[in-house]
């Protein structure tokens, strides 16, 4: 077993030790979310915290882990005599992200129930890490129903099992912890609610922390054990710090100024339903306790919604995270009480002592913190900010008449684009950004037939999981039996097997597997005209507000998303096929517009960049968006090269979807005509808002059939 990294020799993300700790110290708080970019040490804080946890007394020979001294009644291995106590250290268990759900509650011991005839329960992950820690790496890659189950079992303190005619009911108390890569997607707000708290971490940018950082992870690399032995007073101390704050959380006052205060702040930044009170009333309790202190102040209550509410006031994908300090400041002030200590006097201030800081209650370390070789990218790279526009280019002139004008090159001497009655300053069409209109509800739209993909919300799929549909002869080697299925197939051969007893004899020819239906997200590739056909009536911000929507509709299902815009010369891949589809709104914000009207380029760089996706993810069917208004400039016969290059995405089997951005009274049709070719749908900009779930599904699976 390899010697876990100090939780005292991790350098900074005070933060993050600080929800750890307080998890440690209340676990009812509910666990934390910890949100970073990929190497900043999140895991290594999560398995330090485990060691540092005392030894628990349990039950000799329970699977589920009773404590001798309040043992479960319900417990499927009890009743439980008096017996001596067994000690052992805390568990960490690890969920990966590929379980099953059998592995995560438990099912039905397949293997007693066919040799023996007897019902017996096999516990899962939720069984094990009873009265310990519970890690999720990469939560956000984690089928939403394990999530589902996962909170629901840490919400009630309990797991249900009723599956497969077993019915069983065990105590589930952990300390749970997810950690995630905002860049890899986002989870969804119903399920961000669940965590008690989130914490942010970044790789510091300090040159002196970051030498720290790299010297102590060599170290502890060459020699884990002599590393470890430098670090154990430290160690020792804070365990003694986490003991001596559980002994006096349950001495801890909330008064009734605390409580305004929390009810007030929830209110004030708009938190729906009532578990953010609970969780910040339990946070401020905890950091009283975690500060030696029987009462809670004002700056327990301030530190507790920084770590309560930022992820709960997320109302989609597209909003910034975090809060509003100066707000936070001022409705805290408006409801203080006159009994509150002053938070900057000489009994109030600041954070509760933490390891490192020379408080009361902590360890004094070289320096406090936490990290390890994870903080920085092998690589050395950061973020990039997006490259500047693009020159502007030259675009259509709109015809006297008001309608836009006809394919074809513009001439020099032409002008700027404008507006009827416009200035033409600042215009779309001169390569600024429009600013996006305001994002709708959509309708479903799904690809059709059945698929075999990742498991998300949109089209029709065979998954692991899901409601079974009937059963088939294994391929390959057995994953979800189908019991009653089974029997079936084993029963007519019993007096040919010399079987005349009860029982059952049952050989591999007998086995079936489950067949389960339920729904896989898909990749949405969005192929966006950025031309100046499309800026002339000052469309691009109604065209990027329906972009908009379909990137929120495309993260609720769990879509991968990927954009492709075409304007000027050329077609360009904007955004890789990714699952952050707040990466792919940030893209739109800033998309300059204006230029020819490349429309064959744009369908050919597409079909180029679902080809390669095709080869990394064979199981993940795509969705092809084409938001444009079917015009086509530039070359010879653009128009025909256009069809051309859609007739070979249709040939292909691409589901498409050709939403028409064409407006005013005058209009071609050119986007309906792109559409046939795929042999998609045409949707215009009003029928995409439409909020009933229409026809359009079946449409879409005649389109493309």
């Amino acid at each position: 077993m390899s010697t876990p990294y100090p939780f005292t020799a991790i350098v900074g993300m005070d933060d993050l030790r600080l929800g750890l700790l307080l998890n440690a110290v209340s676990p009812a708080i509910g666990g934390v979310l910890v949100r970073g970019e990929k190497g900043t040490a999140k895991s290594t804080a999560v398995r330090a915290l485990a060691a540092l946890l005392p030894r628990v007394a349990v039950v000799p020979g329970c699977r589920f882990a009773c404590d001798p001294a309040a043992p479960d009644p319900g417990c499927p291995d009890g009743p439980h005599a008096a017996a001596d106590a067994a000690h052992r250290p805390t568990r960490m268990v690890e969920l990966p992200v590929g379980a099953s759900e059998d592995r995560l509650v438990g099912a039905l011991d397949i293997e007693r129930a066919l040799s023996e005839g007897v019902k017996a329960f096999e516990p899962g992950l939720l069984a094990e890490a009873h009265r310990g820690v519970l890690y999720v790496d990469e939560v956000n890659l984690l089928h939403d129903h394990l999530v589902d189950l996962l909170l629901d079992a840490a919400a009630m303190g309990a797991s249900y099992v009723e599956r497969e005619g077993v019915s069983v009911r065990h105590a589930s108390r952990f300390l749970l912890v997810g950690t995630m890569n905002p860049e890899e997607g986002e989870l969804r707000p119903q399920l961000l609610d669940r965590f008690g708290l989130t914490v942010e971490v970044a790789a510091s940018r300090e040159t002196d922390e970051r030498v720290e950082v790299v010297r102590r992870r060599l170290a502890h690399d060459d020699d884990p054990a002599a590393f470890t032995a430098r670090w154990m007073e430290q160690e020792r101390a804070l365990r003694e710090a986490i003991a001596a704050a559980r002994e006096l959380l349950p001495k801890v006052v909330l008064g009734d100024t605390a409580l305004r205060q929390i009810a007030a702040t929830c209110a004030a930044f708009e938190v729906d339903g009532m578990r953010a009170d609970i969780v910040m009333a339990r946070t401020a309790t905890a950091l009283a306790a975690w500060a030696g202190r029987s009462d809670v102040r004002a700056e327990d209550v301030r530190q507790a919604a920084l770590l309560a509410l930022p992820h709960r006031r997320r109302r989609n994908p597209f909003d910034a995270p975090g809060l509003d300090e100066d707000k936070l400041d001022e409705t805290l002030e408006q409801h203080r009480g006159d009994d509150d200590p002053d938070p900057d006097g000489p009994d109030g201030g600041g954070r509760p002592p933490q390891d490192g800081d020379g408080g009361p209650e902590g360890p004094e370390g070289p320096q406090d913190g936490v990290t390890s070789e994870e903080q920085a990218p092998a690589d050395g790279t950061t973020s990039q900010p997006p490259e500047p526009p693009e020159p502007p280019e030259p675009v259509e002139s709109p015809a006297p008449d008001g309608s836009e004008a006809p394919d074809g090159p513009r001439q020099e001497g032409d002008g700027p684009q404008q507006e009827p009655g416009g200035t033409g300053g600042g215009r779309p069409g001169d390569g600024q950004p429009a600013a996006a209109g305001e994002p709708f509800r959509t309708r479903n739209l799904s690809v059709p037939g059945l698929g075999e993909g990742s498991a998300g919300r949109r089209s029709r799929a065979r998954t692991a999981h899901g409601r079974t549909t009937g059963s088939r002869r294994p391929r390959g080697s057995l994953t979800r039996l189908h019991l009653a299925a089974t029997v079936q197939a084993a029963a007519p051969h019993q007096h040919g097997r010399g079987r005349s007893g009860p029982g059952l004899v049952v050989r591999r020819d007998d086995l079936r597997e489950s067949v389960r239906e339920g729904r896989e997200s898909n990749l949405v590739l969005f192929v966006v005209d950025a031309s100046g056909s499309m800026a002339a009536r000052q469309r691009m911000g109604a065209v990027k507000g329906a972009v908009l929507s379909l990137l929120l509709d495309a993260y609720q299902r769990r879509d991968k998303v990927g954009l492709v815009t075409f304007r000027g010369s050329d077609a360009e891949l904007v955004l890789p096929p990714t699952s952050s589809v707040d990466a792919a709104a940030a893209r739109m914000e800033s998309l300059p517009t204006g230029g020819r009207t490349p429309l064959a380029g744009g369908l050919l760089r597409a079909r180029e960049v679902l080809r390669i996706e095709r080869m990394r993810d064979p199981s993940r069917r795509p969705l092809l968006v084409a938001v444009t208004d079917g015009r086509a400039t530039g070359g010879p016969e653009p128009l025909e090269r256009a069809r051309r290059a859609a007739r070979l995405l249709a040939a292909e089997g691409t589901a498409s979807v050709v939403v028409d951005c064409e407006s005013g009274h005058v209009r071609l049709g050119l986007a309906g005509v792109l559409a046939r070719e795929l042999g998609g749908l045409a949707v215009t900009l009003e029928e995409l808002r439409a909020d009933t779930m229409s026809a359009l599904v079946k449409d879409v699976t005649k389109g493309a059939a």
